[in-house]
């Protein structure tokens, strides 16, 4: 299997440190609102790397950890006058139901940042006697110069960086020896968490964090590293200088980062407008297609999203799952009679093409290719009087293909009327009963079925998407 490497900018041959296992670290959300669909593509390409190579026969390590102290989250939880923890919290669990809905697995681990603040303050001890870090009035600087590599992953150029980021130093309010040095920790400001250290109350910094989880739950050195484009620099970058200055090691084996996702071919922004939360995409579309159509291309090119291109993918799913039940009604009627070798092994053949596009670096888009050559080839050759083998291969192979890549074969159960009317009157008891967890749950439950609730002055009113 190879494996587009960001570091060197060319394809590599997977060989991970330990044979017959695989240990990847893949920057999850900071956690301080609803997920948005841009945080769904990596959840989603990385989800399906984890997936094949556990096909492949790998002991997968799959970390991705929750940010849950952040300004951001500070900020919300000021403007709502509650403890940052409870902002974290909520978004933790929201980000975990979308995930789900996602069909995306639950990780290894899922760390969160502020359970593991004493390996952090280690590091950065570590840092400060090696010399890569300094301190100044409770702050704590990694001192960039120092660290002779740095660029080595985004490929720029420290002089160029230095030049173009030049200011005026002014007597006590530049602290850092040189304007491209980042914070490791930060002492504390009014009503912000903090903990104890040896530079006084504050709490870590953004880039420290992932090295020190990363660290914990895989080791010094990470086989598969990956996010999206935009955390190669500074964040990737700066991850690097200070996990191989305090680990005197390689920091990751093979860099991955997908590609941007664009709307209707602009830049997603809260200001334009264009700005969607898997939720509300959740409520126009099922989950499983959005899936699909993220998987539709190849994880490094920029991807577009539109009304047109979803309705394409929307169409291309169903197909699929067209074919799967045809085979199914036609497994029934099968014969228990010998399959033709030629037919056996067209499938085989397609399998093997199916898993030389996956090993070309993950290339997602050529597999699907594969699995509706699959469904050609199931469409047009089982019918009646058909080998009840054949029948099984087909469908198992058709199985094997979407469930490398998450998607279900099988459809939700379609709820009859009657049934939503006496589940929404069970919610609404539940709201005089101020048991308002059950009533969360019953609206999840049908909004995973494809029925939105939209409570109104009239009543509970319900549509089907």
């Amino acid at each position: 299997m190879k494996l587009y490497n960001t570091m060197t900018r060319q394809k590599e041959e997977f060989v991970p440190i330990r044979e017959g296992k695989a240990g990847i670290y893949v920057c999850g959300p900071t956690v301080y609102d609803l997920i948005h669909i841009g945080n769904a593509r990596p959840m989603i390409v990385f989800d399906t790397l984890r997936r094949y190579l556990e096909y492949r026969g790998y002991e997968v390590n799959y970390v991705s950890n929750f940010t849950d102290v952040d300004d951001k989250i500070i900020k919300r939880a000021n403007e709502e006058g509650v403890d940052a923890s409870v902002i974290s919290e909520r978004y933790i669990a929201e980000a975990r139901k979308d995930m789900h809905d996602m069909n995306v697995r639950e990780a290894t681990v899922h760390p969160k940042a502020t359970e593991e603040i004493p390996d952090m303050i280690q590091m950065v001890q570590t840092l400060i006697d090696k010399g890569y870090a300094y301190e100044v009035n409770g702050t704590v600087y990694f001192r960039t110069r120092r660290f002779q590599d740095y660029g080595k992953l985004s490929h720029k150029n420290l002089d160029d960086l230095r030049s173009g980021n030049r200011e005026l130093k002014v007597s006590g309010q530049e602290e850092k020896e040189d304007n491209l040095d980042f914070v490791l920790w930060k002492p504390k400001k009014e009503g912000e968490p903090f903990w104890e250290s040896p530079w006084g109350e504050g709490r870590p910094g953004w880039h420290l964090e992932c090295s020190c989880m990363s660290k914990k739950y895989i080791g010094d050195v990470i086989d598969i590293h990956a996010g999206g484009e935009d955390l190669i620099f500074p964040h990737h970058e700066n991850e690097i200088a200070q996990s191989e200055a305090a680990n005197g090691t390689e920091f990751a084996r093979y860099w991955m980062h997908n590609a941007f996702l664009k709307i209707d071919n602009e830049k997603m922004s809260k200001s334009l407008g264009n700005f969607f939360t898997v939720r509300e995409i959740g409520e126009k579309y099922p989950l499983q297609v959005i899936r699909f159509f993220m998987l539709s291309a190849h994880y490094r090119s920029p991807l577009n999203f539109s009304d047109d291109l979803v309705e394409a993918a929307r169409n291309g799913l169903e197909r699929i799952l067209t074919a799967v039940e045809r085979a199914e009604e036609a497994l029934k009627q099968a014969e228990d009679s010998q399959p033709d070798d030629g037919q056996i092994r067209k499938v085989d053949e397609l399998v093997e093409k199916y898993e030389a596009a996956m090993d070309d670096d993950l290339n997602t888009a050529d597999a699907i290719a594969v699995i509706f050559e699959l469904v050609r080839l199931s469409n047009t050759t089982i019918g009646e009087h058909i080998s009840k083998a054949y029948c099984e291969k087909i469908l198992d192979t058709l199985n094997l293909l979407c469930g490398i890549l998450g998607i279900e074969t099988h459809r939700e159960e379609a709820l009859l009327d009657e049934e939503i009317e006496r589940l929404i009157e069970e919610r609404q008891q539940a709201r005089k009963d101020k048991d308002f967890a059950r009533a969360d749950a019953i609206r999840n439950e049908l909004q995973d079925k494809g029925i939105i609730l939209e409570d109104t002055r009239e009543g509970v009113k319900w549509k089907k998407i």
